[in-house]
């Protein structure tokens, strides 16, 4: 080396043979020339060439001069990197060049030069690639690590490196710069910030996005490299996470998109960063938090993560954040929860709890984002999500916030489609999610236009998609009718009759847009245009677009035309989707892409477009019928037993022959309904019977071929079919056959004659046949009837008890098990009424008669001969006939005046009847005739004494019939402001006169200081009041406190010289008064007009007498507390929905009463009222009721109503988690034999020891209730059941209630001729001479205390509710639900 060196001082160059000097005095291409053979040479030589080496030395120190580093031409400046490459190679490992800045010119020039790898279509790029692959099979860059500033050498060196790379290169390239790069990390002492930076900037989204190729690089650079640039790395996020150092790199903003992208990369080189994160989980700043939630969103959620798993700390951390206090944090992680559930199942039991508290989070957006991220990972596989999971999708289909149901409900209808009708999961997946096709029904029952809309929607293109072939759509529909529950099909009736009813209102706009205008004209349009409204999304903008439409039906022939095909009962399905397609092309706009009108326009026609059912649907739905029938279904398959199969596709033809009758019209349809005629199965045939009655108006013209077949069958039925049977035929000929005449003479001629009483068995059918043929055609069979009566069914039948019944405890036995005599008495009882009915008229005093023998009847507890042979279940069979019967002739005007006082408060004393089925039958009539304004105004009055009935479901339901028929009667007022002169009969205000006097008259009342008493007078009010004073509509309080006022100047109608009843009566209206003053702040405000009382129940008042004396105890005071009523919620709390059937056009004058003052007296006239209309709409009928939460799921003490029967309306959409829909069973220890007490009502204080609720309870009963019988199918009158077919009225089955209290057995019956007048009534209800003692409440509390602790039972409601709900389970109902925690609400 000695030699070599001497060789280098002497200056002089060798180069290689035939090479000549290299200098700036010879041309470009000829130093190009030369340089090419000198790369040659180098390339050629070894290392272990010495000589060579020794040789060329002065060459290779001439090579790094300035004159070949800073040339001009690119050429000759990669010959000399090549030269340069190669002579490190050559040299290695010691280099010929020992100045630092000669080294760091030379590896500056060389990184330079790699810049030319960029273009590879270069011809050059060869020599580019061995620069490239050169310097990174010898690391030359190694050599600077002793250089100071080696940094910027290696940095410049991967920035060149970054730069250069793209798709364009192959394999090698990539890995020869990995390699290059990896050697001076994994060999250096250090890596420096700025060095790091160079290779963790490509990995941020922005640079990662333009240069995949760089990503990549840096991706693979990283992996090889991980152990070695750990530390690097950790104390690059300490310095920027722990100590918040921004400024150490131009990276710190991106710090949680490196720590994502270096996780995917290699989970190691976060090894000491992922506790930071832990640490910044808990930071107090918001935007911070947020930014760490979103990363780690990233990495728990990513497909093959094994975070959570790893550390499990951070994961609990994490889920910590779902709690977190800014919206934005608890946003992002129910974002990330469908993510992860998606990708890790495992992890679902962890975000479950999570999860459910979201659900009830008070953000709407972040409930919205639960469902969304549910319903995501649901449509991806249903395993995912848990039953857990699912039902909080569920809950939230009752959200407050529209967007959120909206939200929950279109995602249950997508994942029902998909699992149940694609059955893409399989029957287990089916089976699993079999309940999303009811729920989504039930909500029908919300109160919510927007809800019903969504499900008409979710029903037309999920549950049953319209757009599916005739034959596979009635296919679908059959077997997804078999498979509701019973609240759901109901849902889906009132959801037909609704739209039927919408479609029969269009209709009726059409026509009238074809008369001529006139001030007539324009009120029928108007009011058409408002029931249209009520029937679509936002009524107050429809209104305006209604009456647009009205203008534009008048001006386009074309329109109105194909408007009048779409409501055409005709009009076939495929002709509907024609209709709706013009419609709405013809009334859009281009120019007008949002146009609110047509949007309304399309949700009117999709309501009215009948999609499903038309002649060819009918027929299809016939022959799948049949299938089941014959055998040849595929009823098993679809996991429906073949008997329930049938039964419900004839109850699915019953409902749609109500609303779509013509489609029925064809032969094959009567003839596969007479073949269901013949069948065993009694629920079948009697179908098929009503089918006949519905559709088969034209049958006799028509179908003669059907007739002469179908006569026979139906004379058959009425003469010994079963009794439903009977009667529905006897319906059938009325509606079918003109010659009526003679097919009624011909069946009730061999009837009539061979009546025996003997037979009981045989009785039922003649009696029923007979009773419907009374009614349709008294005229007829006048004589014949009338002795009839007389003679077989009071005196032989109803004055004779043959049999002994049955001695038993029980007060109620199902139907199968009722004694043949007294199955004939009812119906003897309702022959008698429905010949009444027919008859219309008291002319023969029968009307007198038939009235004296019922309440005898009630009086007798039902025992008319008191021989004491009937058993206990008979005697509550007719005492609940005989109050049903008074109901029915109550309805009719002619009847109704010759109800005395006396007889009217028997029959509402059966509301409190000591048999819990009697209550519950007795109240669903009543309400029936009250929500047709059939029944007068007094009867409504009966709901008040429902207050002290002791089973919770009764007094919810209760309530709910006062909310009903209040709302529906201030709504029908609105409606009709032409009926102001018969507003006594029909403002529900007015009800307050007949609530005080019947209270007055309540046996109950006797002693007329009494405080005990005048507490359950003090609820009973309240429980009418708190309805009615929940609206202060008109100045409605100031009217109620006027009417009260105006009572006391009276004196009582039905005993004026009776000094104690009058004192009762204004004890009464002392106790209304307290009430209203307490519970409202505008009861002194003048009213608007002078109420008026009814002349039958008060006497004219006397103006020459001022009554101000109170006459309450001074200790009645306590008992009002000051408050403003809560709004009242409909409808909740109980299984029925309750039905108001759309016809509401009713005889006025049957709710007359005589009044002593003009009966103009309205607080001001209820059309002016302001704001929107009330939902409760007369036009609609179960459609109105609201799931809301009533006093039923709250613990009830001694304050009753008052504290137990509201809630807050902003509670109104909540449904609690653990809803469960388990039929509850009954006890017969529910009517074990009646302690001796008062008039048969229930006690509310005294039970058995067996059923005494347990302390702590409040008053609950384990006892079960009893069982819900159909004694409303007995009870049914055939025009009840023509408006109600589709909405059966049955009520929810009670929760564990208290047995009731026996009813004082009265010593002697009256007779049936003799008048109620001309002896004392003996009440039933009569106090027993020596009255009982006092009994100890239930519970262990005394009235006493139960005074004193009203307002702390108020407030703790709500934690013994939590306790409660354990005990409870749902009905099965869309309407039943449990209020829920605060959090719940959400």
């Amino acid at each position: 080396m000695a030699h070599s060196k001497n060789r280098a001082t002497d200056g002089k160059i060798t180069y290689p043979p035939g090479v000549k000097e290299i200098s700036d005095k010879i041309s470009k291409e000829e130093m190009v020339r030369r340089l090419k053979m000198v790369v040659k040479t180098f390339m050629d030589m070894d290392q272990d060439s010495e000589e060579e080496k020794e040789l060329y030395l002065n060459l290779a120190l001439h090579l790094a001069s300035d004159f070949f580093l800073k040339h001009p031409d690119k050429d000759v400046r990669l010959l000399v990197a090549c030269c340069l490459a190669d002579i490190f190679r050559i040299y290695a490992p010691e280099a010929p060049y020992t100045s630092p800045d000669k080294l760091k010119d030379i590896f500056m020039f060389i990184t330079r030069q790699l810049k030319g790898l960029e273009d590879t279509k270069s011809a050059q790029f060869n020599r580019y690639f061995y620069l490239l692959e050169n310097i990174a099979w010898v690391k030359s860059y190694n050599i600077c690590f002793e250089l100071e500033d080696s940094n910027e050498i290696f940095t410049q060196l991967y920035r060149t490196l970054f730069q250069v790379i793209n798709n364009g290169h192959n394999q090698k390239v990539h890995m020869h710069m990995v390699d290059l790069m990896s050697s001076i990390i994994c060999e250096g002492d250090s890596v420096s910030q700025e060095l790091l930076d160079t290779v963790l900037v490509n990995l941020v989204p922005a640079h990662k996005n333009l240069n995949k190729q760089a990503y990549d690089l840096a991706k693979a650079l990283l992996k090889r490299t991980a152990q070695a640039i750990e530390p690097y790395i950790t104390n690059f996020f300490n310095q920027v996470l722990m100590l918040g150092k921004t400024s150490v790199s131009d990276l710190s903003e991106h710090v949680f998109d490196l720590i994502l992208e270096l996780y995917n990369i290699d989970s190691h080189l976060l090894l000491s960063v992922l506790p930071q994160l832990e640490f910044k989980l808990k930071s107090n700043d918001n935007d911070e938090r947020l930014q760490v939630v979103k990363l780690l969103a990233k990495m728990f959620g990513a497909k093959d993560s094994e975070l959570a798993t790893q550390n499990k700390p951070l994961w609990q951390c994490y889920l910590g954040r779902f709690n977190d206090i800014h919206v934005p944090i608890r946003l992002e992680c129910v974002k990330f929860a469908s993510h992860c559930l998606m990708n890790h199942p495992d992890l679902a039991k962890d975000l479950t709890e999570y999860l459910k508290v979201r659900s009830h989070d008070p953000e709407e957006a972040i409930r919205h984002d639960v469902i969304v991220s549910i319903v995501t990972a649901c449509k991806k596989d249903l395993s995912l999500v848990n039953d857990q999971l699912l039902n909080f999708v569920r809950e939230r289909t009752l959200d407050k916030r529209w967007r959120v149901r909206k939200e929950a409900m279109m995602g249950l209808a997508q994942i029902y489609k998909k699992y149940c009708l694609q059955g893409e999961g399989g029957k287990e997946a089916a089976k699993q999610i079999s309940w999303i096709k009811d729920k989504l029904l039930h909500i029908y029952y919300q109160n919510s236009i927007d809800d019903r809309l969504l499900v008409e929607r979710i029903f037309a293109q999920y549950m049953v998609p319209h757009n599916l072939e005739t034959t596979e759509r009635m296919k679908c529909l059959y077997y997804l009718y078999a498979t509701l529950d019973q609240n759901a099909v109901k849902a889906l009736n009132e959801m037909w009759k609704c739209q039927n009813m919408l479609r029969h209102n269009v209709k009726d706009l059409l026509d009238l847009v074809k008369q001529p205008k006139s001030e007539s004209y324009n009120k029928a349009v108007f009011s058409k245009v408002m029931v249209i409204t009520r029937n679509l999304p936002d009524p107050g903008k429809a209104q305006d677009f209604v009456k647009k439409l009205a203008q534009v039906l008048e001006e386009d022939e074309k329109i109105r035309k194909q408007l009048e095909t779409l409501v055409s009962p005709a009009c076939s399905c495929k002709q509907a989707e024609g209709c709706v397609r013009d419609i709405t092309k013809k009334l859009s706009s281009p120019k007008q892409p949002s146009n609110p009108f047509l949007e309304m326009v399309k949700f009117l026609l999709e309501r009215i477009a009948p999609v499903h059912i038309d002649t060819e649907s009918i027929s299809a739905l016939i022959k799948q019928v049949n299938k089941s029938i014959e055998g040849t279904a595929d009823d098993e398959d679809e996991g429906v037993p073949t008997e329930q199969a049938i039964r419900a596709g004839l109850e699915l033809l019953k409902v749609l022959s109500f609303t779509h009758p013509v489609s029925f019209h064809s032969a094959e349809t009567f003839e596969s309904l007479l073949g269901c005629l013949k069948m065993d199965d009694e629920k079948v045939a009697e179908a098929a019977l009503q089918i006949f009655k519905n559709t088969g108006g034209k049958l006799e013209e028509s179908f003669p071929h059907i007739k002469s077949v179908l006569l026979p069958v139906l004379q058959h039925k009425a003469k010994k079919g079963p009794p439903r049977q009977a009667k529905y035929a006897i319906h059938c000929i009325h509606a079918m056959f003109s010659n009526r005449d003679t097919h009624f003479a011909q069946i009730f001629e061999p009837l009539h004659k061979t009546l025996d009483s003997d037979n009981m068995e045989a009785l039922t059918t003649p009696l029923t046949t007979l009773g419907h043929l009374a009614m349709l055609a008294p005229e007829q069979f006048a004589g014949p009837l009338k002795s009839l009566v007389a003679n077989f069914i009071v005196k032989d039948l109803l004055m004779n008890d043959r049999t002994p019944g049955k001695k038993t405890t029980k007060l109620w036995v199902p139907d199968d098990e009722v004694s043949p005599e007294t199955l004939a008495k009812i119906q003897g009882i309702k022959l008698m009424v429905r010949w009444l009915l027919g008859v219309k008229n008291n002319q023969s005093k029968s009307g007198t008669s038939t009235l004296r023998m019922l309440t005898a009847i009630l009086n007798s507890d039902g025992d008319l001969t008191e021989q004491g042979k009937m058993g206990k279940p008979d005697m509550s069979r007719l005492r609940l006939a005989a109050g049903c019967a008074i109901l029915r002739l109550a309805q009719e005007p002619c009847y109704h005046e010759i109800i005395t006082l006396e007889q009217y408060q028997l029959c509402a004393l059966v509301i409190n009847d000591e048999c819990y089925q009697v209550r519950q039958a007795f109240a669903q009539k009543l309400h029936k005739g009250l929500c047709r304004l059939r029944l007068p105004l007094e009867y409504l009055a009966v709901f008040s004494l429902c207050a002290k009935d002791p089973v919770k479901e009764r007094r919810a339901h209760a309530r709910q019939c006062l909310v009903k028929n209040i709302n529906l009667r201030r709504e029908y007022l609105k409606q009709h402001a032409a009926v102001s002169e018969k507003l006594i009969s029909l403002l529900p205000e007015y009800v307050v006169p007949y609530a005080i006097h019947l209270l007055v008259h309540d046996p109950d009342y006797v002693k007329v200081q009494d405080l005990e008493q005048l507490k359950d007078i003090k609820e009973s009010l309240w429980f009418v009041l708190e309805i009615l004073m929940a609206k202060n509509e008109n100045n409605s309080h100031a009217f109620i406190r006027k009417m009260v006022e105006n009572i006391k100047q009276t004196k009582d109608g039905q005993a004026p010289d009776d000094a104690k009843i009058n004192e009762k009566l204004y004890t009464v209206c002392d106790v209304a008064m307290n009430i209203v003053i307490s519970k409202s702040t505008t009861y002194s405000l003048e009213s608007p007009k002078d109420p008026v009382l009814p002349a039958r129940y008060f006497t004219q008042p006397d103006k020459n007498f001022s009554n101000t004396k109170n006459y309450l105890p001074p200790e009645m005071k306590s008992f009002f507390t000051p408050g403003k009523p809560k709004a009242a919620n409909v409808l909740g709390a109980v299984n029925k929905p309750l039905s108001a059937t759309g016809k509401l056009q009713t005889k006025l004058s049957r709710m007359e009463t005589n009044s002593n003052a003009s009966s103009n007296s309205n607080p001001s006239s209820p059309g002016r009222s302001k704001g929107r209309l009330d939902n409760t709409e007369v036009d609609q009928s179960e459609n109105e009721d609201i799931t809301t939460k009533t006093d039923m799921d709250k613990p009830r003490g001694r304050k009753k109503a008052a504290n137990t029967s509201m809630e807050e309306p902003e509670e109104s959409w909540t449904e609690d988690s653990s809803l469960a829909e388990a039929t509850m069973e009954m006890e017969d220890e529910q009517n074990s034999p009646p302690k001796k007490g008062r008039r048969g009502r229930p006690p509310k204080s005294a039970a058995p020891k067996e059923d005494t609720a347990p302390k702590g309870r409040r008053g609950r009963k384990k006892a079960a209730p009893p069982p819900e019988e159909d004694v409303e199918e007995d009870q049914e009158e055939e025009e009840e059941e023509d408006e109600d077919a589709s909405s059966e009225n049955t009520e929810v089955k009670a929760k564990p209630g208290r047995p009731g209290r026996g009813r004082r057995a009265v010593s002697r019956a009256e007779e049936a001729d003799e008048a109620v007048e001309s002896t004392p009534q003996k009440r039933r209800g009569r106090p027993p001479k020596n009255p009982p003692p006092a009994k100890k409440p239930v519970g262990g509390r005394s009235r006493a205390s139960n005074q004193e602790s009203d307002e702390e039972a108020e407030t703790s409601q709500e934690n013994v509710e939590e306790e409660e709900q354990e005990d409870k389970s749902q009905n099965s109902s869309p309407k039943v639900r449990r209020k829920t925690t605060r959090r719940d609400r959400r």
